[in-house]
């Protein structure tokens, strides 16, 4: 080997030598790239000389990129080397026959990218024709060059399924007119004479011919493929019991080609009806050989039956068509791998929203159609036991399947939508068959057929839901009573509890089926469920039930509490921190105790009887709260402890009942510290408010008092939180509350702000900025909240006195040049507020003295003229000027309060 070719031979085998002289290999083989001219003459020499692949491989590839990259840059002398050049390598002097695949691909490529640059305007000779074997003289080596050469050339210019710039598609088109006018029927003769020579001896090479005819059937003329010699060709390739599956693949794809070209309907049914399919329709494997083709055809039989109607056309109408067609669209839905990609759910979907007003034969087909889906949506059996724990392998399946079946049960609502009664039938006989078969009924089986009918219940109208009308009546009975022997595997169980939730609506209007359901909640299949991921999403869903029946289940509340008693313990004795008990989201099983809250605390029942039920079930709880609360004050609790989490779901159970605040008060006591149980006490008051109403005002003190205790800027924006919802409910009711309190709230958020919060430069705020900032927010909805609820008093309240100048400061301040304009605006309606409360005697005797002064000489001039004048307001900016436009209403309203309490005084004229 020259030095060339020990350059190349190291550029592509990377353990042939060290990086550093694989680097100056690399770097000598680009030298030689430099000058096109150089390198268009080395490429050719040593494509005749060399023998060694990679060479050849190198020099094809430096050809192709000069050709695509520089190619005006190529000297014209050069230009009339490498035309003939290229062109004899690909038909009179080729490549040697033995040379691989991607050797004879970059060829082609460089080939196609020199007809893309100059044919037709170059004086490049037809290369087509120049390439062309001579056949039968040509060996199968020049036949396999010429059909790469013609995919090559439509990947890179010709073909419409590839997105291309304007100048590529007008490129494409002139390169097509010339083709059409120069060669395409000697091309078309080619393949003619190529699959007549060698679909026996040689299947791969006829099969690779039509292929690539395929490529050029959807744009040259109908006439030179569709024709007394083609499409018996065609057909008989895919009848031959001799042919293999490429050749029938390869034949089918042609076929279809020519279906979909498009044309005037009537010549569409016209061609249609002298294709003699019905021979691939007689025999099913050749239905799973060319599924593309059955369904293609049976797509383009419905699009003229949409035009057309059933007018005959030639002695054939396009339904029949479609009638003949449709078995076996059927048969691939069910029988054939290659489902998806032959669009078949599509062109069922589309005939299903045609066929509006089915005949008894189309409701026979739809029939067929929904059997097919439930066919499609079976889970395989060898996932059974990874489905049912869930491992990794089975959540997989999970996920893999939920894509699969989402056009298919897209199609299965299409069909419920159009035609109920089919579709109502056809699960009543899956569910009858499940129930009667109980020993062979798998768990595939049984999931599918709950899948459906959960489908089926997404589809039914209001009305129909509300009478039953039709057999969903007889379907609900027939679910609700169900008890399948698989019912113990996840799968089932959970596709069964959302079924039965999803014809709740129906059970509402018919309350005879009410047992029926708190049966199937209450028994092994929902709460008492073996798998804790099953229970659980059976408490919630008992949960949206209870919310829904309400006052329809009183009569059986004796029954549900006698019931859940066992669950109730169940509950307390649970070890909350093992991975088995940790589930995402909220269900975890405290839905329950929520249920029996809504259902204790609803009016129809009597307070004897609600202390009764209260009492049944609060005790076990309570003992168990009672052990841990006596164990922490003996030897405490860490926050990551079991006792910890047990005690947190012990709260989020109270919290369910809503009717717990002593002991919930009692937990908060014994663990001040533990940052996650005061956050969801502080959520169980938030939910207590709303339920309970006044007679949570005795509570509050102790609860506001210890919340305050100890607590960070974090937990001091979820006490504002708190008191803002009770001020907002109770308005003056709490006055007494917060004349008791104020004075430790304001210390405490004086301590905690004692620095700007919006003091950090904006690139660089922390996460304990940020919660200042938070707060500060809060803080002044707070106090904007006191204001306006008639609690302004509260602020000149003798155990609150302390604390007022530092509170009126800081809304001076804010009001007058904080950054963020809507806290500005926040502070001004607070002072609005206060001079209305304040300073309602125009002749004296203020409620609090100094405090009109005040408005007079520091407010009104520092907030109504100094502060707009800041560089903060940026009146080029739309929100900035919309905010200016509400200060200024403010400002207008606090001028015409202070002119009028002043009387005239000559500050205001």
């Amino acid at each position: 080997m020259d030095d060339l070719e020990k350059a190349i031979h190291l550029c592509y085998e990377p353990s042939a030598a060290d990086s550093a002289l694989r680097a100056q290999a690399m770097t000598f083989c680009d030298r030689l790239k430099a000058d096109p001219s150089a390198l268009i003459h080395l490429c050719l020499d040593r494509l005749q000389r060399s023998p060694l692949v990679l060479v050849q491989f190198w020099c094809l590839q430096a050809l192709h990129d000069v050709i695509l990259l520089r190619h005006a840059s190529i000297p014209p002398a050069d230009l009339s080397l490498l035309r003939p050049a290229l062109l004899s390598l690909a038909s009179d002097h080729p490549l040697p026959a033995a040379s691989p695949h991607f050797l004879r691909n970059k060829l082609a490529q460089a080939l196609a990218a020199l007809i893309r640059l100059e044919y037709p305007a170059s004086s490049l000779p037809d290369p087509f024709l120049c390439v062309l074997p001579c056949l039968p003289a040509a060996d199968p080596a020049a036949i396999d060059m010429f059909a790469r050469f013609l995919a090559a050339l439509d990947e890179d210019l010709l073909s419409l399924d590839y997105p291309r710039s304007p100048e590529e598609a007008a490129a494409a088109a002139q390169v097509k007119d010339t083709m059409r006018q120069q060669c395409v029927p000697q091309i078309a003769r080619h393949w003619f004479d190529v699959l007549s020579l060698y679909h026996s001896s040689d299947p791969s090479l006829a099969a690779f011919a039509l292929d690539t005819m395929r490529r050029y059937i959807t744009w040259i003329d109908i006439g030179l493929v569709a024709n007394d010699a083609f499409v018996p060709l065609f057909f008989g390739l895919i009848l031959a019991p001799g042919s293999t599956d490429q050749l029938r693949a390869a034949s089918g794809s042609c076929i279809l080609a020519i279906i979909l070209k498009r044309m005037d309907h009537r010549q569409k049914m016209t061609l249609l009806s002298s294709l003699p399919l019905s021979k691939v329709f007689a025999n099913p494997d050749l239905v799973q050989k060319v599924p593309a083709l059955v369904t293609g055809y049976a797509a383009e039989a419905l699009e003229c039956y949409k035009k057309l109607g059933s007018a005959d056309v030639d002695g054939y109408s396009p339904l029949n068509l479609l009638e003949e067609a449709l078995p076996s669209v059927l048969y691939v839905m069910q029988e054939s791998e290659e489902m998806e990609s032959s669009n078949v759910v599509d062109f069922l979907s589309d005939y299903v929203i045609t066929m509006k007003f089915p005949s008894e034969k189309h409701a026979m087909y739809l029939r067929q159609i929904l059997e097919a889906i439930r066919v499609q949506i079976l889970y395989d059996p060898i996932y059974r036991n990874n489905l049912d724990i869930p491992d990794k392998i089975g959540k997989d399946e999970e996920d893999q399947m939920a894509d699969h079946r989402k056009e298919l049960l897209t199609l299965f609502s299409s069909i419920c939508r159009i035609t109920p009664s089919v579709t109502q039938l056809f699960v009543r006989n899956l569910v009858i068959t499940a129930l009667s078969s109980s020993e062979s009924s798998s768990v595939e089986d049984v999931e599918a057929l709950l899948t459906l009918f959960y489908r089926l219940g997404e589809t039914v109208r209001e009305e129909a839901m509300k009478t039953g009308s039709g057999l969903l009546g007889e379907l609900v009975q027939m679910l609700l009573s169900a008890r399948f022997p698989c019912h113990n595997h996840r799968l089932v169980a959970l596709i069964y509890l959302e079924t039965v939730s999803r014809f709740m609506k129906f059970v509402q209007h018919n309350p005879q089926y009410i047992s029926h359901v708190l049966a199937v909640f209450l028994d092994e299949r929902g709460i008492r469920h073996p798998n804790l991921n099953v229970s659980r999403r059976a408490s919630y869903l008992f949960m949206r039930t209870v919310k829904l029946l309400k006052a329809r289940l009183v009569p059986y509340l004796d029954l549900i509490l006698q019931g859940l008693h066992d669950i109730v313990a169940q509950f307390t004795n649970s070890d909350w921190t093992t991975k088995d008990l940790k589930f995402p989201g909220s269900e975890d099983g405290s839905q329950t105790f929520e249920a029996i809250g809504l259902l204790i605390g609803m009016e129809d029942v009597s307070p004897e009887k609600q202390s009764e039920f209260l009492t049944a079930l609060l005790d076990s709880l309570y003992q168990k709260l009672k052990g841990l609360l006596s164990d922490a004050k003996e030897h405490g609790l860490e926050e990551s402890s079991a006792k910890v989490s047990t005690i947190q779901q012990i709260i989020m159970a109270l919290n369910a009942l809503s009717k717990t605040l002593s002991v919930i008060l009692e937990i908060l006591l014994s663990c001040p510290d533990i940052r996650a149980m005061r956050n969801k006490i502080t959520s169980f008051f938030h939910r207590m408010v709303e339920i309970l109403g006044a007679s949570i005002l005795p509570f509050l003190p102790a609860l506001l008092k210890h919340l305050l205790v100890k607590s960070e800027p974090e937990d001091m924006v979820e006490f504002l939180v708190l008191a803002n919802q009770l001020i907002s409910k109770f308005s003056t009711s709490l006055e007494s509350i917060l004349e008791d309190i104020f004075p430790a709230i304001a210390s405490r958020l004086i301590e905690i702000l004692r620095k700007d919060a919006f003091s950090a430069a904006p690139g660089c705020i922390t996460e304990e900025v940020r919660e200042l900032q938070d707060l500060q927010r809060t803080l002044f909805t707070f106090l904007h909240v006191m204001a306006n609820h008639n609690l302004s008093s509260v602020f000149i309240a003798p155990s609150c006195r302390g604390c007022l100048d530092v509170i009126i400061q800081l809304l001076l301040i804010t009001a007058c040049s904080h950054k963020d304009i809507l806290l500005r605006k926040m502070c001004v309606q607070i002072f609005v507020k206060l001079i209305k409360d304040w300073c309602t005697n125009y002749n004296g005797g203020d409620v609090v003295p100094g405090f009109r002064s005040f408005i007079i000489e520091n407010f009104s001039t520092n907030c109504c003229l100094y502060s707009v004048l800041d560089n903060s307001f940026n009146f080029h900016d739309a929100n900035t000027t919309n905010d200016v436009k509400d200060l200024k209403s403010f400002y207008h309203q606090l001028i015409e309060n202070l002119r009028l309490q002043q009387n005239g005084s000559l500050v205001f004229r």
